[in-house]
């Protein structure tokens, strides 16, 4: 019998482990999952059959994407207020590590590999919010919150310039709940 049959839990820790600390220094496009496979000790075959894509392990092993089940999991009401405060002590917390930096830096070398990402963090958070969201535009104001998410993480995070910048991480909550309250409670 094979060991990641005996430890298959096991395993998927040493997986997720590995590809953090590989996505954390190579970047998306450069971490590969041979290296992730060899820093687990496992098969390379083994890390695609747990997860099934380098998009999806990225999604399992990074920051923020991992916990969005349990943001969005909870009153419909204060929606907007979890997301904006999850969003904010998570990126005050190690924004380097965070998926929407990584993605935002890897569009200058990998545009198609950016764009994959972006896809498979996308159609991750349709299906956190679906069960939340109301009317036939679902898929549209989640592709909207993502892209004020996008846009925050690179004018706070990335650039560091303007008023997104400056501001406390209390006031930027406030102001991102109004503007996510807008976004997702506003249907067709």
């Amino acid at each position: 019998m094979s060991s990641h049959r005996r430890d298959p839990e096991g395993h998927r820790r040493a997986i997720l482990e590995a590809a953090r600390a590989s996505f954390g220094e190579r970047g998306f496009t450069g971490a590969t999952v041979r290296d992730i496979a060899a820093r687990a000790g496992v098969t390379h075959g083994l890390v695609l059959r747990q997860f099934g894509s380098k998009e999806r392990l990225f999604l399992a092993a990074v920051p923020g994407h991992r916990e969005l089940d349990q943001v969005v999991g909870g009153d419909r009401a204060t929606l907007p207020e979890r997301v904006a405060r999850a969003y904010v002590e998570r990126m005050e917390a190690g924004a380097a590590a965070d998926p929407l930096v990584v993605l935002l830096r890897s569009v200058g070398s990998d545009q198609q590999a950016a764009a994959t990402l972006l896809a498979a963090m996308a159609a991750n958070s349709i299906e956190a919010y679906r069960p939340l969201l109301t009317g036939d535009d679902v898929e549209a104001r989640v592709a909207l919150l993502g892209a004020q998410m996008i846009g925050v993480t690179f004018n706070r995070y990335i650039a560091r310039t303007g008023p997104l910048a400056t501001m406390t991480a209390d006031e930027l909550t406030t102001h991102l709940t109004r503007v996510l309250r807008d976004i997702l409670f506003s249907s067709r």
